[in-house]
């Protein structure tokens, strides 16, 4: 994340500055945008479970208490890696070429922030868990700002299509489910043993009762597969005419 709108909203930019511990650490005096970016290093290396005030606290040279000037708990923290993600988008979306010519403007933007939404997702698998749970705990308005420009973005998308105000959050929803769930079901760990050269028993097959399972353990090493940027825009295709054929 290198945008200067990681000092803007998100839960704990305004914390009060720590008391005791000093927030120069061995890279030079901190600030919002480096802890963020620390904190997202360090969960694509290790993962959420490795997350804490302290370690991250190590990872800059700094006492945990420093980090509470730019976080003031465990959940701003968690908030402002999902903050992190959306300015990485937002980076993405400015960086990329506009919607095509080929079909309406307002959809091929819808592809093109799903599109780019995947990509962010990909890059930083280990955080993808984040998008949905802290979004099923943070209220609406409490939500970091590249969060709610994102919801304003496809909101606006879909007024430019002509959807009539009742219709809007229902598209609005149905999108958002699609691109969040396409995404954690494609990232979803799979394989049981990296290290097996056997397919079923890389699968971990072998866990599975044949009785019980059959159909799963024969769908299985085609599941392994991801679906792909492709995938995602064939259902996002699917679920917009849907919605164009009850208009």
């Amino acid at each position: 994340m290198t945008r200067e709108q990681a000092k803007g909203r998100g839960k704990g930019a305004g914390a009060s500055p720590a008391r005791r511990a000093s927030d120069r650490g061995r890279y030079g005096r901190l600030s919002r945008e480096r802890v963020l970016t620390s904190a997202l290093e360090l969960v694509d290396r290790e993962g959420l479970s490795a997350l804490s005030m302290r370690r991250l606290g190590a990872e800059l040279g700094v006492e945990a208490m420093a980090l509470y000037r730019y976080a003031d708990s465990k959940d701003a923290l968690l908030d402002g890696l999902v903050e992190a993600l959306y300015l990485e988008l937002e980076e993405r979306l400015a960086a990329e070429p506009g919607p095509s010519a080929e079909e309406p403007a307002w959809r091929s933007e819808l592809h093109r922030i799903a599109r780019a939404t995947y990509d962010v997702c990909l890059a930083h698998p280990q955080a993808v868990p984040l998008l949905t749970t802290r979004m099923l705990t943070v209220p609406l308005a409490q939500r970091p700002l590249a969060v709610l420009k994102d919801h304003e973005r496809v909101l606006a998308l879909l007024r430019e299509a002509g959807l009539d105000e009742t219709r809007v959050p229902a598209v609005f929803r149905a999108f958002t489910a699609w691109l969040l769930g396409y995404v954690s079901a494609d990232l979803r760990p799979m394989v049981d043993n990296a290290d097996e050269p056997d397919p079923a028993f890389r699968l971990g097959l072998h866990r599975m009762p044949p009785q019980e399972l059959p159909t799963l353990r024969e769908t299985a090493p085609a599941l392994v597969d991801r679906g792909g940027a492709e995938g995602l825009a064939a259902g996002l295709d699917a679920l917009l005419d849907r919605f164009a054929e009850n208009g």
